[in-house]
């Protein structure tokens, strides 16, 4: 189902053929993203995705760049997490050198403009403001602020705005040269394509040596939370927004299957149990859902809602109460059934893309060092129980652990803790 192969200057390359597609994936990865960066550089591996955008040698302007992708119809975009990076042109596959052009002449040649970089500052601080006027986006940032920090993990991907307003040009280009080399990143095509044709376009478009390379160092997470917590954002709404949860498990860490199927069963579709409860039952929310989000050496467990500003301290109990029955009680033999089939379902429809595949294969390579298949990863999922279930959630769920934010018309988040037990 995929092939992977490690070219002379330390690229990886993996390809994942699709037999009833005409199109093509080309995902680039890359291991920086905010968990990466100091107080002073907090928003830099963001900024620099904005960047590659506004031309290289090759092509000096965006319109340069963007105009040929436009001209086949191809979709493309960047993106910044937490700890990596990406980029991808998904287009018809006869046009599949184009991808391997643009991309690579983008992350190996790109000259970051002066003037580009003035403007640039302009439109990233819009994006700030436009994600902290939105409640719905702004509580995940909150929230994780709440749990992780100091760690940069808990900083926000954009960057305050002191910093992007103020980072030199020089700085830019430094943190560019050192870790956008091929010897960090992974090349990821899924798709219809010639296997040999790829590997040759491969070494033909990313054969830069990148000698200054470097990879960036894991500062590790040390959570020491000892009691529950709640933080608040004042802004003047009718509904809240909240997100309550506990620090989770890795990537890695085997448990983090059950976790999975604990926050199906909590809140991954209309049917789980909190959006019967909090929605069907009571009318406290629109929308409430549970996740379990990962990274490479912890993660978090969230459940989170927008619910009437009125009823907040009913929905906060009622949402803890299903936390702590869930403890007590094992989940039934069809909740376990039903999780377990909702997330093969969900796989077999997100596969179906050339775009999932690539993501799928390009983000294991990079943040596990490791390749699963979706049956390898299934065969892992069908094999946890209802008892393993129980243990993970009383592993997790727990007071002294338990975090809470809320954006709304509160100023103070003290007033709260004194419903937190779980």
């Amino acid at each position: 189902m995929y092939t992977k192969i490690k070219l002379k200057n330390g690229l990886t390359l993996i390809t994942a053929p699709l037999k009833e597609t005409k199109a093509a994936t080309v995902l680039v990865l890359l291991p920086v993203g905010s968990r990466h960066e100091t107080k002073a550089t907090n928003g830099i591996s963001h900024f620099i995705e904005h960047l590659m955008f506004k031309g290289t040698t090759k092509r000096p302007t965006s319109l340069d760049l963007t105009k040929e992708l436009d001209a086949v119809g191809a979709e493309y975009n960047a993106f910044t997490s937490k700890d990596h990076t990406g980029y991808y042109v998904k287009l018809a596959a006869d046009h599949l050198e184009l991808a391997f052009d643009i991309l690579s002449d983008m992350l190996l040649h790109a000259t970051f403009p002066a003037p580009e970089i003035t403007k640039e500052r302009g439109v990233i601080v819009e994006e700030i403001n436009m994600y902290e006027d939105n409640p719905l986006i702004h509580i995940e940032t909150l929230f994780e602020q709440l749990v992780f920090e100091p760690h940069p993990l808990g900083w926000p991907i954009s960057g305050p705005r002191s910093v992007i307003t103020t980072i030199p040009r020089f700085r830019l280009l430094a943190y560019k040269d050192a870790f956008y080399q091929p010897r960090n990143m992974v090349l990821t095509v899924a798709g219809s394509f010639n296997q040999r044709r790829v590997v040759s376009l491969a070494e033909r478009y990313f054969s830069a040596a990148g000698a200054r390379s470097r990879r960036p160092s894991l500062n590790a997470v040390h959570l020491t939370q000892t009691k529950p917590r709640a933080t608040t954002m004042y802004k003047k709404t009718q509904q809240v927004q909240l997100c309550l949860g506990f620090p989770g498990y890795a990537l890695s860490d085997q448990n983090i299957f059950a976790l999975s199927l604990l926050a199906i069963i909590l809140g991954g579709n209309m049917s789980s149990r909190l959006f019967t409860v909090i929605r069907e039952q009571h009318g406290l929310a629109y929308n409430i859902r549970a996740g379990a989000h990962a990274y490479q050496d912890t993660g978090a467990f969230v459940v989170q809602a927008g619910v009437d500003r009125r009823r907040l301290n009913q929905a906060i109990t009622l949402i803890l109460q299903e936390l702590g029955r869930v403890k007590r009680e094992a989940v039934t033999a069809k909740e376990l059934t039903d999780a377990k089939e909702f997330l093969r379902g969900k796989l077999v429809l997100d596969l179906e893309d050339s775009e999932s595949v690539a993501d799928w294969f390009g983000k294991q390579q990079l943040l596990l060092g490791k390749l699963y298949t979706p049956q390898q990863r299934l065969k892992k999922i069908f094999a946890v129980t209802a008892p393993q279930i129980q243990r993970v959630a009383r592993d997790v769920i727990t007071s002294r652990r338990l975090n809470l934010a809320l954006i709304g018309p509160y100023r103070n988040g003290q007033p709260f803790t004194k419903l937190l037990k779980v």
